[in-house]
């Protein structure tokens, strides 16, 4: 009982932090946490800033590949809708013939255990190899192993090589060694720079760009707005289908060359999650949402934006239960939330296809539980996404 109040409080004060930092607090104690937080990002600025001067004086080294790496990232911390955008990119470059491989640092994802690692350090000469999320034929890691973005787009993504590593240069050349990839997708890459890549893809969410405009930890950017100027393609992310001037005058001020590609996060369907994709049981069309009362649950960056997709489909939220970014939820967290879905009278729970890979593998609860499939669609920049890949990666290609 006491493990389970420690770990409640703390979960209590970590989202208090992350409130604070988003400006969904204004109380005394707010105001002094946000006046630490911003003398640690005078901090952390000074790093970032240092660490990228090293590197553009060639102080320090990136390590060149010799095949295609496209870098997929954003300035801030969560929340820009990447995963699907990464998972489209592959998709499109995996069937224009690329031999593709996606890099990942595998984010709370569960490390080996640490005899393994002293074992492997005393018997082998070289470092471990990568964790094979996916050889490209078969899924080899679960999500607590892989990481839940890692291991959704391993899913998703048939015929695409995904390894973990925080290594990224070590895992791109096992990548093109083992599996003979010709095309590297550095997922949430932006930052990583001892992996130089020849395209740079930015993205950038519509519906808060930078949020207060600070750096970690008083605000949510990895680093300064200006580092836009490094980007050669600019994805506006979570598009409403407006144009937003005064966004595309910020990024033009330090980027007047980067091409704009306007996106938005397109809801496809329902897939309960302890029926197969398969059963005709276990999908739904989105009409299917109308009218229909839900309790919602993520843990996510940005929970707004997933609530809003239930309400905007004609769904009763009857309640919503958040969670931090990356939450793994136990037999005990479904308990409580089917208690309070029961409680509100709501007819099933839904959460986010990221989500859903980090439920437990048995759900019998007293109700279904969805997720809610969502796809990238270009609106504006190019006419479908498969044209996007093909300006960017295929250059000589007719359209």
């Amino acid at each position: 009982m006491p493990a389970i109040w420690i770990k409640k409080k703390l979960q209590a004060a970590e989202l208090y932090t992350v409130d604070v930092v988003l400006g969904r607090r204004a109380d005394t104690g707010a105001a002094v946490l946000g006046a630490f937080l911003e003398g640690l990002s005078w901090i952390f600025n000074g790093v970032v800033q240092l660490r990228l001067w090293l590197y553009r004086r060639r102080i320090l080294h990136d390590h060149p590949l010799g095949c295609l790496v496209v870098v997929v990232g954003n300035l801030t911390v969560g929340g820009t809708g990447k995963t699907p955008v990464v998972e489209k990119f592959a998709k499109a470059l995996r069937d224009r013939g690329r031999k593709v491989a996606i890099l990942s640092r595998g984010y709370k994802s569960k490390a080996p255990p640490l005899w393994k690692k002293w074992w492997y350090s005393i018997s082998h000469t070289a470092e471990p190899p990568p964790r094979i999320v996916s050889d490209g034929t078969t899924v080899l890691l679960d999500s607590e192993q892989a990481g839940d973005e890692p291991y959704m787009l391993a899913r998703n993504l048939p015929g695409v090589v995904v390894l973990v590593d925080k290594n990224r240069v070590k895992a791109g050349a096992y990548a093109v060694k083992k599996f003979g990839c010709d095309t590297l997708i550095l997922d949430d890459g932006f930052q990583y720079l001892p992996l130089k890549g020849r395209l740079n893809l930015l993205l950038v969410d519509k519906t808060n760009p930078f949020g207060n405009g600070q750096l970690l930890p008083r605000g949510i950017l990895r680093e300064p707005v200006k580092h836009l100027s490094r980007a050669n393609y600019i994805f506006l992310t979570k598009s409403n289908g407006q144009r937003d001037t005064e966004l595309e005058a910020l990024i033009a001020q330090h980027n007047p060359d980067a091409d704009i590609i306007e996106c938005a996060h397109k809801p496809k369907y329902l897939q309960r999650c302890d029926l197969k994709g398969e059963d005709p049981l276990g999908l739904h069309p989105l009409e299917w949402l109308k009218g229909r009362k839900v309790f919602a649950f993520s843990g996510i960056a940005t929970p707004e934006s997933f609530e809003k997709f239930l309400r905007d489909l004609g769904a009763i939220v009857m309640g919503r239960e958040r969670y931090l970014d990356h939450y793994r939820y136990q037999a005990e967290d479904l308990e409580g939330l089917y208690l309070s879905a029961l409680k509100e009278g709501a007819e099933c729970l839904l959460t986010t296809e990221k989500d859903a890979v980090r439920l437990p593998s048995t759900l019998n609860g007293p109700l279904p539980v969805y997720y809610l499939r969502l796809e990238i669609e270009i609106i504006r920049g190019a006419s479908d996404f498969d044209e996007a890949v093909g300006r960017i990666c295929f250059p000589q290609d007719k359209h």
